[in-house]
């Protein structure tokens, strides 16, 4: 403890101290708090519970608990040294052990801290020392530098003054910077030596722990070896027990081996012993089975013989009973006209009576119809007996077998013990009995084995075989019998089924399964897992806790299905098995179905273990050798248990269906005709020929007279046993029907017995003998109906006058392809009021394809009017006269006038007395009969329904009103409605209330471009019909929409949800019988080629679709984008800012009036404690005077709200509107339907879309399903925008934006961040990774553009709800001057030394932002004086000169100043800089580079001022350069004016003038130079007004072939002359010699001065 405090105090007064000392510190904490643990250790082992309370006790004062901490210290080191010296003796326990090793590490830590401590103070004294002398350096340096500055002051150099001014700062700086890393080095030092007292001082505490710790250590040391020979000792010993053990197990092993070699040899010497017995046999067997074979193959080709001509004999039987049939049908025709004429008859004689021919007919019809009745009863009541009678002799027949089993049973059992092989083959026996019951069973096992071409046959016929058991009942049990004596009675190897024959056993031991050298547990689990599969346990699967029950395995599919496949190919599948259970599990295939193993081929390669969710592939082949139908399945064993998998092939066949099996014309008036149509389908892969008749049943209900014996066979056919039943059917059962035609109607019973009795005694056919009773029965129920039919008067009305109102159109047979459909026509033409019905029937000669049934119906009602007179007899008439005659026209409808005044017309009531006289009684009984008679008309509303123009891709709707006009409900219906009509709501059915209206809805979708004209009908609860009208015209566009319904997921405001469809141009061709054609109606086709389409959008809306206009060429297709992008409307924004104002107010205004009360209330408990001598408190003055400061107090009680427009869009209140009602959205769902125009042709830019001629019919639509949600992140800057517009930017240039989001939802969100484009402008500085509810974040975007141009980039701001997206935009420009100076060079020319000259150029702004300049002068650049150093560029020789900085005036002041240096252009503005000159010296090679930086990064200009000075006013320009344009620096003297005008002669300057001549081969031209001679413009000098100039020499010059004009001259102050200087090569010229001659040219100004000008000549050749 007291060491943890001591190091605390330290730790705090450190605290100051350099930052390289931190780390030591934490080092000296952690050592210490180790020591405090070691410490308090010996003190009885302190749990980590106990030292964290010590930690905490390191919060207490220091100065308290240092003498603590040092007293606590030294009792636990002499506990420790005493507890030491007692257990030197004793082993050291692990606690010990532990300790120890702590204190070592602990003692070891103190010793480096130590060291490190003392390389600290040693480093810290050489950087106190260093510092010391660079102090001591820099005091000398200031001082050096303070002489110098004094000398310079002394000397005039203002340059050099100042830049030593500058160092002495600088030195000053450094000085005192030094200083204070003295002082803090010095106190940093003197805490590190303090420090390491306190160490030392630690150090020694410990010395008596760490000699205690030394013998510690030795007898811990000691302890360890010992233990260590002790393990060495121990480990021998297990060594060689272990290898003797090894040992002892190589002999048992080597014992077990040579045992079990014995016995293996001698198993094999067994086995071939009796492999040669067994050989002896073998030829015998194989002779006998040979035998066998061939005598079943003999049997078999007899049996298919006879089963042909079963065939055979049945096919014939077929052709009779179709001729029988044809004659029927004949014979039934003509009773049919002749029934016809009967009741034409009678209907005449009703007629001539003057009854009701209508109710006559229909009373007969009903007595027929019940006399019908009767005699079906009576012919049930017959059939039922025969069955009873039937089953009864069944019955007996089964009982007297059980009886004789029993016998036989008892029998076996008296005969006692018998012996064991004849015991053995009696149990052979009955097994036999028992599980071969049904051979018919076993024939079709058999079939199944061997599919040669006999089974082929049979295959086919497989009914066939069960039905014709009776006929080969006898010869199939006697081929039973032979076999079982055959295989049973006598074994195939006698001497190894003897009993003599001792078989070898093999011993219990040797069939032992368990592995050499194996334990007992091993051989134990080893046995469960052997018994557990040989007894097929399956183990069941189960994780985590839950079992799985189900199909291990799922296949894809789930049914193995190989359709309409053809014999001799070979067809492939395949599926895939998925784990569908818990864990990994197996797959195993078991096999097919014995009977598909012939025909399905199986690839599976196991996959191994399979994981849950995995899945493996099934290869199925099927190649078909039968033309069946094959059912099974595969079966596959998993871990878990066994699955299969349904296997199915099915033929090709005819799968023919009608469209409706009932036809129903409705009621129509007598004599109109009406047709209808029904579609015969065939689904199958199978055509056939059909053929379309009335149906026999409907023409057997029509017969009048007694049928034969022939009928009797004939009508089970009809009634339902088709050519399919009868084909697969057995001989026996055609023999039947051959019976059936030649007994008669009276002896049927006793054939029915003769055929169920032999039947009965022969259990073993109990299959066939139910299929014979069964045929029996309906033999029995087609006779009973047809003496029904028999017993039907003469004179009922025939049922063949449906023939006449109800007949077939024009196609009645001919062929139906396969997967096609053929309409055929029914025409009713109704000719007798009533009600009409007829059943027609559709064969086919496919003798697998079941005849097909339809019944049609229809009323037929007589003409509403009726005149009492039908016949006008006019008697004798002549020629040209007029004979005029009434024909009374009564309604049928003639209740008022019927019942005259007992029908109240106004209250529809109907009253009627009736009188009941009884016989003998005179007063009759009285009663009135009450009715209230209303009419059953549903009125629709409008009659006729015209949809106009629909094109196939959309739907029609129009509402129509259906109202009841009685006052009685009605149950309505719309029945029969075609496929492209719907009728909503529940689909068209309902029920009307009394003088109730239903608006219906009527929707029609156009399949076809065509007219449509049909109509609607509905029908009452009483059947009355009521017709609806409708037209349309179907229109085909020649494009269509890939979707013409986009619904949009939620989409919160502001953001962007995106669809894609397309426009598709699929007219490719003009052909209309090969595919459907665009085109409107019946019009014409619409042209081939190029067709344009646009969208025409709402305005205001938030849909954009792009591109909205376009031109999609024939089979292709255009790619439209659909954006939708809810926003807030600005009007919506504008009213609720002023709603937002007038609440403001209104709030205002309360709490103004709340206030006004308060005060008041206040005023008056002043008063009232005034009156009572009480001071008022402060308290009660506080609230007025806040309100009277208030800003509300001045506000005027009136307020006029703005109106929505002057909002501005800027302003505060549309701002906060515009928050408001984002984070109030709840949300809203919009639905837009976008008309797309078609038009044909191509849009052509030029022109434009309006010369294509559009039809509105080919509009299509865009239905759009757009529901907006509330943002989760909205943009709180920049008005709540979305968009960040940096503007213009000069290129290179950076420019960072913030923007404020802010989570507005209830939840937090994690945000993700769209990447931007790595190579582009825009950079997210500062992504923010998630936002807490109510939360406003900062997100940083810098934009540096690289290059000239606009750049657009979107952020996509993604949470869990909505993405915000924010556009960003800016425009990269490359800034861009003109500058008003031609050239790169700005020359000002000559000026007197110590005068100034200005110049003034322009620089323009010619981009479009504005650029901010700085001019810097090369002469004023830091990196001048590094510049200064190199060698000259004439020394050099560079390429080209880099240096532009000439002569510099000697006072340090810069020759060339500018004015302005920085600002601001604006664009398309311009500046003036204005350029002074001003030399001190006199030079001609003042020269400096300025330079135009924009935006202090980019040099947009640069040009080279240069001047000269001259001490006189005139000079000389021109001639070959002689001197360096560099001077030196150091300063000569002037001279003075005196000395210059007492010097009587300056020697003459020299200049060269070289000329070239061009040698051509035609004359050449002169060489020609220039000097210049110029005056300076001063107002120095004023004595000397002009300069003089002369040129000598000039005979000389003239002979050599110079010319010079002018040679002597003025030139006036500021201007310029030029003497011109030619030369042409004399005639004694030598070209290898240069001409030189020399002449002097004198100047005359305010002194006068010379010049040696020399002249070079020389010929150079081309």
């Amino acid at each position: 403890m007291e060491d943890t405090e001591f190091f605390d105090i330290c730790e705090k007064e450190q605290t100051a101290a350099t930052p390289f000392l931190e780390q030591e510190k934490d080092d000296n904490n952690s050592v210490t708090d180790q020591f405090w643990n070691v410490a308090n250790q010996p003190k009885g082992h302190k749990t980590g519970e106990e030292s964290e309370e010590d930690d905490k006790i390191k919060s207490k004062d220091a100065s308290e608990g240092v003498g603590e901490d040092f007293d606590s210290s030294g009792e636990s080191q002499e506990c420790h040294m005493n507890n030491g010296n007692n257990n030197n003796n004793k082993t050291i326990k692990y606690a010990d052990r532990v300790r120890i090793l702590n204190l070592r590490r602990n003692l070891n830590q103190l010793d480096n801290i130590a060291k490190e401590k003392a390389l600290t103070i040693a480093k810290a004294r050489e950087e106190l020392s260093a510092c010391q002398l660079r102090i001591e350096m820099l005091t000398k340096e200031r001082e050096c530098t303070e002489t110098k500055i004094e000398e310079e002051k002394e000397a005039g150099n203002t340059a050099a003054v100042f830049r030593l001014q500058a160092m002495h700062r600088r030195l000053c700086a450094e000085l005192g910077n030094e200083k204070d890393l003295e002082s803090k080095i010095a106190l940093m030092l003197k805490e590190n030596v303090y420090e390491m007292w306190q160490i030392e001082i630690e150090q020694g505490k410990f010395g008596s722990l760490r000699e205690q710790l030394e013998q510690d250590e030795e007898e811990l040391e000691r302890q360890c070896k010992e233990r260590a020979e002790q393990r060495i000792q121990k480990e021998k010993t297990v060594a060689q027990l272990a290898e003797r053990k090894q040992q002892v197990g190589k002999k048992k092993e080597t014992e077990a081996w040579e045992a079990y070699e014995r016995r293996h040899q001698k198993v094999v010497e067994d086995a071939h012993r009796n492999h040669e017995k067994a050989a002896q046999f073998l030829k015998k067997s194989m002779s006998r089975i040979h035998q066998k074979e061939a005598k079943e193959e003999l049997k078999t080709q007899e049996h298919m013989e006879k089963r042909m001509q079963a065939v055979l004999s049945l096919k014939n039987n077929i052709t009779s009973n179709r001729e029988t049939l044809r004659t029927l049908q004949l014979r039934d025709k003509a009773k049919a006209l002749e029934a016809k004429k009967q009741e034409m008859k009678m209907r005449g004689n009703i007629l001539a009576e003057g009854g009701d021919v209508t109710k006559e007919i229909f009373l007969h019809k009903q007595r027929v119809e019940l006399e019908r009745h009767k005699q079906e009863f009576t012919e049930q009541q017959k059939s039922r007996k025969t069955e009873i009678v039937a089953r009864i002799l069944q019955e007996e027949a089964y009982v007297e077998k059980q009886k004789k089993h029993q016998v036989w049973a008892e029998a076996l059992r008296s005969q006692g013990k018998l012996q064991d092989s004849l015991r053995w083959r009696i149990k052979t026996w009955q097994y036999i009995e028992n599980a071969c019951e049904d051979p018919a069973a076993t024939v079709l096992q058999k079939s199944w084995r061997t599919p040669s071409a006999c089974s082929l046959v049979d295959d086919k016929s497989s009914s066939v075989v069960d039905f014709s058991e009776k006929a080969l009942q006898d010869t199939i049990h006697e081929n039973d019998d032979k076999e079982a004596s055959q295989t049973l009675a006598e074994p195939e190897f006698t001497g190894l089924w003897s009993q003599e024959c001792n078989l070898y056993k093999m011993p219990k031991d040797e069939t032992d399964p368990k592995p050499l050298g194996a334990s007992k547990l091993e051989r134990k689990i080893f046995t469960e897992n052997l018994e557990k599969l040989q007894s097929g346990i399956i183990r069941k699967q189960v994780v985590s806790g839950r079992e799985f029950k189900g199909c291990p395995f799922y296949s894809k599919p789930s049914l193995i299905h190989f359709k309409d496949f053809d014999v001799g190919k070979t067809y492939k599948k395949k599926i895939i098995l998925i784990n569908a259970s818990y864990s990994v599990n197996f797959c195993k295939l078991v096999g097919v179905s014995e009977h598909l193993k012939d025909f399905i081929n199986i690839h599976f390669d196991p996959p191994g273990q399979m994981s849950a969710g995995m899945s493996c592939e099934v290869v199925v082949t099927f190649k078909p050798m039968i033309n069946e139908v094959l059912e099974g399945k595969v079966t596959f064993l998993a871990q878990n248990g066994s699955f299969s998998i349904p296997l199915k092939c099915t033929t090709k066949r005819c799968v023919l269906a009608l469209d409706k099996e009932l036809i129903d014309f409705g009621t129509h008036v007598v004599g109109e005709t009406i047709s209808r149509m029904i579609i015969l389908t065939n689904r199958g892969a199978l055509g056939t020929r059909f053929k379309l008749q009335t149906s026999a049943a409907d023409n057997g209900t029509c017969t009048t007279t007694a049928k034969s014996s022939l009928e009797r066979m004939v009508s089970p056919a009809l009634d339902g046993i088709t050519s399919e039943e009868r084909a697969s059917s057995s001989p026996v059962e055609s023999s039947i029907y051959e019976n059936k035609e030649q007994v008669s109607p009276v002896h049927t019973e006793e054939v029915t017995l003769h055929i169920s009795l032999p039947e009965s005694q022969k259990t073993e056919s109990s299959l066939g003998s139910s299929h014979i009773e069964q045929f029996s029965q309906d033999a029995l129920i087609t006779e009973a109906d047809l003496e029904a039919e028999n017993a039907q008067s003469p004179a009922e009305p025939p049922h063949e006058e449906e023939l006449i109102e109800i007949t077939l159109g024009k196609v009645t047979e001919g062929e139906i392809g396969p997967f096609s459909s053929i309409e055929l026509q029914i025409i009713f033409t109704p000719c007798v009021p009533g009600d009409v019905r007829a059943e027609f029937e559709i064969t086919f000669d496919n003798p697998n394809c079941k005849p097909l049934h339809f019944c049609v119906i229809g009323v037929s009602v007589d003409v509403p009017v009726w005149v009492p007179n039908p016949n006008v007899d006019l008697k004798i008439c002549m020629y040209d006269r007029l004979y005029q005659d009434c024909i009374i026209i009564q309604s049928r409808h003639s209740l008022p006038e019927d019942a005259g005044k007992y029908f109240d017309t106004e209250t529809r009531v109907l009253e009627v007395p009736m009188t009941i006289k009884i016989a003998d009684k005179t007063k009759p009984v009285e009663f009135i009969v009450h009715a209230i008679v209303t009419t059953s008309d549903l009125e629709i509303s409008p009659a006729e329904v015209n949809f106009g123009y629909c094109t196939i891709y959309e739907a029609v709707q129009t509402t129509i009103t259906l109202t009841n006009k009685s006052i009685l409900p009605q149950e309505f219906g719309f029945v029969g409605l075609p496929e492209f009509v719907e009728i909503q709501p529940s689909d068209g059915f309902g029920t009307l209330l009394p003088l109730e209206s239903l608006n219906l809805d009527i929707i029609f979708k156009a399949n076809k471009a065509k007219e449509y004209s049909f109509e609607l009908t509905c029908k009452s609860e009483i059947n009355r019909q009521f017709k609806l009208s409708c037209k349309a015209v179907g229109v085909h566009p020649p494009l269509e929409l890939s979707h013409s319904l986009v619904k949009f997921a939620a989409t919160a405001l502001n953001d962007v949800s995106t669809a894609t469809l397309y426009v598709i141009n699929g007219h490719v061709s003009l052909n209309r019988f090969t595919h459907a054609v665009p085109r409107i109606g019946k019009g014409e086709i619409a042209p081939v080629g190029p067709t344009s389409f646009e969208f025409l959008v709402p305005e205001d809306s938030p849909v954009t679709i792009m591109p909205s206009v376009g031109t999609v060429l024939p089979g292709k297709k255009c790619l439209i984008q659909v954006y939708f992008r809810p926003v807030l409307s600005e009007q919506l924004i504008r009213e609720e800012a002023v709603q937002m104002l007038c609440r403001a107010d209104a709030q205002r205004m309360m709490l103004k009036k709340i206030r006004e009360l308060e005060m008041q209330k206040r005023k008056d408990e002043t008063v009232a404690g005034k009156k009572d001598g009480k001071k008022p408190s402060f308290a009660a003055f506080r609230q007025p005077l806040r309100v009277r400061n208030s800003k509300y107090a001045a506000a005027s009680s009136g307020f006029e709200p703005p109106k929505p427009e002057e909002i501005k869009t800027n302003s505060e209140e549309y701002i906060a509107a515009q928050y408001s009602l984002i984070r109030n959205f709840t949300g809203k769902f919009e639905r837009y339907i976008i008309p797309c125009f078609v038009a044909s042709g191509d849009t052509d830019e030029k022109r434009g879309s309006e010369n294509l001629k559009y039809s509105p019919y080919n509009t299509l639509y865009l239905e759009l399903h757009c529901p907006a949600v509330a943002p989760s992140v909205v943009v709180t800057s920049n008005n709540g925008k979305n968009i960040i517009n940096f503007g213009e930017v000069a290129v290179g240039h950076r420019i960072i934006e913030r923007v404020t989001i802010q989570n507005i939802s209830q939840e937090q969100l994690a945000l993700g961040f769209s990447i931007l484009n790595p190579n582009g402008p825009f950079l997210l500085i500062s992504p923010v990774g998630t936002l807490e509810p109510g939360e406003n974040q900062f997100l940083f975007i810098s934009f540096c553009p690289n290059e000239s141009k606009l750049f657009f980039e979107t952020l996509d701001i993604r949470s869990i709800k909505a993405t915000l997206t924010l556009s960003i935009t800016g425009h990269g420009v490359a800034p861009s001057i003109a500058c008003s100076v031609e050239g790169e060079v700005l020359d000002m020319g000559y000026v007197i030394a110590k005068e100034k000259v200005t110049s003034t150029f322009k620089i323009q702004n010619t981009s479009t932002l504005p650029l901010r300049y700085s001019i810097k002068l090369e002469s004023l650049s830091q990196t001048r004086d590094k510049e200064q150093q190199r060698l000259p560029f004439f020394i050099t020789s560079p390429p080209g000169r880099t240096d532009f900085v000439g002569t510099q005036n000697y006072s340090g002041l810069s020759v060339f100043n500018i004015f302005p240096v920085e600002g601001r252009i604006e664009p398309r503005k311009s500046q003036d800089f204005t350029v002074t000159f001003s030399p001190d010296h006199e030079s001609l090679y003042y020269s400096d580079c300025l330079k135009v930086v924009l935006f202090g990064k980019e040099i947009a200009r640069v040009i080279w001022l240069k001047g000269a000075a001259r001490n006189h006013m005139m000079f000389v320009e021109g001639g070959d350069p002689l001197d360096v344009p560099v001077e030196s620096l150091a300063i000569t003297s002037p001279m003075s004016e005196e000395a210059a005008k007492g010097e009587l002669e300056e020697p003459a300057k020299p200049l060269l003038l070289s000329l070239e001549y061009i040698q051509a081969e035609s004359s050449g031209t002169p060489a020609v130079r220039e000097l210049k001679i110029g005056a300076i413009r001063t107002a120095q000098f004023a004595s000397k007004k002009n300069v003089e100039f002369s040129l000598d020499n000039l005979p000389l010059l003239q002979q050599k072939g110079f010319t010079i004009e002018p040679v002597k001259g003025t030139v006036d102050r500021g201007q310029i002359k030029c003497i011109s200087v030619s030369w042409m090569p004399p005639a004694d010229f030598d070209p290898d010699h240069p001409l030189m001659v020399a002449a002097v040219l004198t100047l005359k100004g305010d002194i006068k001065e010379s010049y040696r000008v020399l002249f070079i000549a020389r010929v150079v050749c081309t």
